[in-house]
């Protein structure tokens, strides 16, 4: 048995720090809360307004110009029908508004911080382990400091989506930027390129399938996540999966399971092919 001597608990000054941080910048919290719940309800509003069969023709349409297979059209373009068929369209909805919003803040900060540990060799040092501690973090964990700050609710499940679904966006951007060729910068400044422009004009043209790549990824994860953020309130799919494993219900997880999985796919697919348009021509 471990020696009771050396006992040292922290749960308690945590505890304290938390309610420091709710009593001081509470104000902050409640703004930040406020601005995501707008962004949410705006993004929900909007997929809701648009019928359903619009997402089919969409979806259809994406597949055709990104890989020209009619098959791959009209399996990718029919699986969404099969939620509605479960029932399952208004939770799905609501899921992907939340998978959404998550990935456009995760997109707002994490592509700039992947330009500046690209850009500044401290920066990568000091954000890097940062990163690597938070993808092998069980997901469960990231549900703690939402509800720290933000309670129960669909905003607390949004920033914990954001948080576990960041660091690949982050990354890749990094290591798309590293890896464009040196002899193509060194080209583009003895032509009289600025720092700026050499930025804008030729590193991230070139590190896009890179960034794309990472959009992918993120994206995947923020869905994988609105599962698990069921249990502080996100609602939609994930909610589903959650009463059916409460009840004992397997019909109903199975249904909300596969819908989930069908999401994945078309969204993965969509993703890896507009990424795919910005790789360069094999030779």
């Amino acid at each position: 048995m471990f020696p009771e001597t050396w006992r040292f608990e922290v749960a308690g000054k945590i505890n304290d720090l938390v309610a420091w941080l709710l009593d001081t910048f509470g104000i902050v919290f409640d703004g930040i809360s406020d601005v995501v719940l707008a962004l949410l309800l705006n993004i929900n509003s909007l997929l809701d307004s648009i019928p359903w069969f619009v997402y089919i023709i969409a979806i259809a349409v994406a597949v055709w110009l990104t890989y020209r297979k009619p098959l791959a059209t009209i399996f990718l373009a029919l699986l969404p029908v099969v939620v509605g068929m479960f029932g399952l369209w208004d939770l799905a909805i609501e899921s992907l508004a939340i998978v959404i919003t998550s990935v456009v803040l995760a997109l707002v900060i994490g592509i700039p911080m992947g330009m500046l540990m690209a850009e500044f060799n401290p920066v990568e040092i000091i954000i890097r382990p940062i990163l690597d501690a938070m993808q092998t973090m069980p997901s469960f964990v990231y549900l703690i400091p939402a509800l720290m700050f933000f309670g129960l609710g669909r905003v607390p499940a949004v920033f914990a989506t954001f948080i576990f679904a960041v660091p690949p966006i982050m990354r890749l951007t990094n290591l798309g930027l590293r890896l464009v060729p040196q002899e193509v910068q060194e080209a583009a400044l003895s032509y009289g390129a600025t720092r700026l422009q050499l930025l804008k004009e030729v590193r991230l043209p070139l590190a896009m399938p890179s960034i794309l790549a990472g959009v992918n990824q993120t994206t995947m994860m923020a869905l994988s996540m609105v599962v698990i953020a069921s249990m502080i309130g996100a609602g939609g799919l994930g909610y589903e999966v959650l009463i059916s494993i409460n009840r004992v219900n397997v019909g109903r997880g199975f249904e909300a399971g596969i819908s989930v999985v069908i999401l994945a796919i078309v969204i993965d697919r969509l993703t890896q092919g507009f990424a795919k348009r910005f790789e360069p021509p094999s030779r």
